[in-house]
């Protein structure tokens, strides 16, 4: 114990230390936002710092090309910490993914010191996409998290919490084909594109009502034709469908889809469609042996954990890596409750002093809750027999 005690005190140094540069790290990337799969600068920044700190950094990672694996010490156990660096397009860092990238790469740092006395491997992989491109989906597909024993991160938000719960979430992209025609001198020669998608987002406002709670169905038109005196031989729309269990996001997904093609029946255009599959969100289950590893030692910061509340306010490819492997997603405050992520207010406070100490508190946790691992193996013992028992075995 005196042992564990000492190196999360020398993990915790080592970050004050380093306070300026990682802040400088979390604002540069916040001031140079780079939006799904095009985080070439922030992907290179974070793989120098580490690189530079003793990690082996293998680049394109899983085929993507801002995704990378840093690799510190060899044998069991091995801890990932999974970094997120994407932006929002024309918000930017909305969400904060500069704090959850730096303070994942500062962890992997602090534990340094643990792995050369203690043995095992730890990980920080760079997880491009989070923000409804689903690069973890991708990831995960390719085996990016075999062989881990867990994997963690820290995302900002208005509170302290440890457990998440987040929805799943499937993309959908629909396309009607119809026939163009004058839209004065000869409408009756048309097929209307246009009518087709306005048939079918008004039965979706009528299904939302017939729905679970929980689920949710929101989207927008990209295309509602080309001239306005020209019948639209063409439209698409955007959507993405939500639900608060993976089975019924399946059951929802049919009746969507039956909006879509009740346009397509009523005007006599063709649907077509794809379901994003291969970028499909799962829930988010959160391995509660490590989240209370990590509530004790978020709380040893003076940090206050807000009381748990079952409710999902979003999804995180996070949740297919939960669905692999024992995972958490705690999330940490940096902005008051009032200020929602994913606006522009949200992005100030991702660049702010309360902005930059929950990135250091963040890293803090994240590294004593890795050496709390490295150092107890039983923690993860029991961690494994919750998932298996969470997951019927497999």
């Amino acid at each position: 114990m005196a042992q564990v005690t000492e190196l999360k005190e020398r993990a915790e140094a080592e970050l004050e230390q380093r306070r300026e540069e990682l802040v400088e790290l979390s604002l540069r990337i916040h001031s140079h936002p780079e939006v799904a799969f095009q985080e070439y600068q922030a992907s290179r920044w974070l793989a120098e710092y580490l690189e530079a700190n003793g990690f082996k950094v293998e680049r394109n990672f899983c085929g993507l090309e801002t995704a990378f694996r840093a690799v510190y010490g060899s044998g069991s156990p091995h801890i990932a910490f999974l970094a997120e660096y994407d932006a929002l397009p024309g918000i930017g860092h909305g969400c904060g993914h500069n704090i959850i990238g730096t303070a994942s790469t500062a962890a992997g740092v602090a534990c340094r010191g643990a792995v050369d006395l203690l043995g095992g491997t730890v990980y920080v992989i760079g997880t491009p996409a989070e923000e409804a491109a689903g690069g973890k989906a991708l990831m995960a597909a390719r085996g990016g998290f075999d062989g881990l024993d867990c994997a963690m991160l820290v995302h900002p938000a208005s509170r302290n919490v440890v457990v998440t719960y987040a929805l799943a979430c499937i993309e959908l992209e629909v396309e009607f084909l119809g026939k163009a025609a004058h839209a004065a001198a000869a409408p009756e020669a048309g097929i209307n594109a246009l009518d087709a998608m306005i048939v079918a987002f008004s039965a979706l406002g009528l299904l939302r009502q017939q729905v679970r709670d929980g689920a949710r169905i929101h989207g927008i038109i990209t295309d509602g034709g080309q001239a306005v005196n020209v019948i639209p031989h063409r439209t698409a729309a955007s959507l993405l469908v939500r639900a608060l269990d993976d089975a019924y996001l399946e059951a929802l997904r049919e009746r969507v889809l039956a909006c879509f093609r009740a346009g397509a029946e009523a005007t006599g255009c063709e649907l077509r469609f794809r379901w994003g599959d291969d970028r499909r969100y799962m829930t988010m289950c959160t391995n509660m042996t490590l989240a209370e590893v990590f509530r004790s030692n978020l709380e040893a910061l003076g940090r206050q954990v807000s009381p748990e509340e079952p409710r999902a306010f979003g999804s995180t490819d996070m949740g297919n890596v939960s669905h692999l492997l024992p995972a958490i997603h705690p999330t940490i405050a940096v902005a008051p409750s009032d200020v929602p992520i994913h606006t522009e207010a949200f992005r100030e406070f991702a660049a702010s002093e309360a902005g930059h100490q929950a990135l250091i508190d963040a890293a803090k946790a994240l590294a004593a809750t890795g050496i709390d691992l490295l150092a107890d193996p039983s923690i993860l013992a029991r961690a494994w027999e919750e998932f298996r028992l969470r997951s019927g075995g497999r």
